[in-house]
């Protein structure tokens, strides 16, 4: 689908999901600005799209730069945040303050500016660990982690500033996504992001806990086509809505398709359960497909392969640098 005419918004626009975002909206031909404090996003994510982006430096955090990020801008697709699990556990208020205070300071900026719609990049995290399989929206909440509550509070706030402001919200519960550019440097980083570095550096991965644990891995070609379709659906403002592929994978064999699609000769290794790790996600995704229209066009194995051809390739060159978790 094709983007809305007018401005957007892109918050972590230098970022794994929202750079792909901020290259769909460069080939629409629309106006974008990119917010981002570049503590994990990269500026070479956005070396494709050249001059046609404006970029901003900030914090989502400080009340000034969300204002000025939102003025004269129709669309906010607000995906600026700490992502990790394990860094919550560490860092609980720094986690808050950005995902749930700086999402709040960034929607009272998009009300006052007049934005259109806001769309929010929620989590599944906020299911936690439920005997419902797949997970529907109108289960009850179980975070998990500061991170999760974090990203949940920032999904009330979205639901309140509709319900009772008037601003057009969506939230899009993301499950695991990953592609090409996902950040793999971190320990913290996505289980295929990591999985992917490992077999391209010949070194064998490490399946924390049992690998029985389910995900539902969506490529973020099908996230990126969830925004677009949350800008113009009508019926999705105020809704809060799963983004999958409505298919559970366990870590084990996902290990093992990474490890024939890379014809790497070793076998992952099992260590530890991390605290905060729930064990199985998978999304309904009925929703989705009545309110946005929205169709898996990508399938997780065809993902896969094009995961894998960017870490063969690219992915070679950045997976040994040190940088912040994001």
């Amino acid at each position: 689908m094709s983007a809305l005419p007018g401005r957007y918004l892109v918050t972590g626009g230098a970022g794994f999901i929202g750079s792909h975002l901020v290259a769909s909206l460069v080939r629409a031909g629309r106006q974008v600005r990119v917010l981002d404090d570049f503590s994990s996003g990269r500026r070479e994510n956005l070396a494709g799209v050249g001059d046609a982006v404006e970029v901003m430096e900030g914090d989502i955090r400080h009340p000034e730069v969300c204002r000025q990020a939102c003025a004269d801008v129709d669309y906010v697709l607000h995906h600026a945040a700490r992502v990790s699990v394990q860094e919550s556990l560490a860092h609980p208020v720094e986690t808050h303050e950005v995902n749930a205070l700086g999402t709040l300071k960034l929607l009272v900026a998009a009300r006052e500016a007049g934005c259109q719609r806001f769309v929010y990049a929620g989590s599944a995290s906020a299911y936690g660990d439920t005997a419902a399989s797949p997970q529907r929206e109108d289960g009850k909440p179980n975070p998990l982690s500061p991170y999760a509550v974090a990203k949940h509070v920032g999904e009330l706030y979205c639901r309140i500033f509709h319900d009772l402001f008037g601003l057009e919200t969506v939230v899009l519960r993301y499950f695991n996504v990953f592609g090409p550019r996902q950040d793999a440097a971190s320990p913290y980083s996505g289980v295929i992001a990591r999985f992917l570095a490992q077999l391209t550096r010949g070194e064998v991965p490490v399946i924390y806990g049992d690998g029985e644990q389910t995900r539902d891995f969506v490529p973020v070609e099908n996230v990126v086509a969830a925004n677009l379709l949350a800008c113009a659906a009508p019926r999705a403002a105020g809704q809060t809505i799963n983004i999958g592929c409505g298919q559970a994978i366990t870590v084990n064999r996902l290990a093992g398709m990474l490890v024939e699609l890379t014809g790497a000769r070793c076998r992952p290794e099992h260590g530890p359960a991390r605290s905060g790790d729930i064990l199985h996600s998978c999304a309904d995704i009925s929703r989705a497909q009545e309110l946005l229209g929205y169709q898996v066009s990508l399938a997780p194995y065809d993902g896969l392969k094009a995961a894998v051809a960017w870490y063969q390739a690219d992915g070679k060159t950045r997976a040994g640098r040190s940088e912040r978790p994001p």
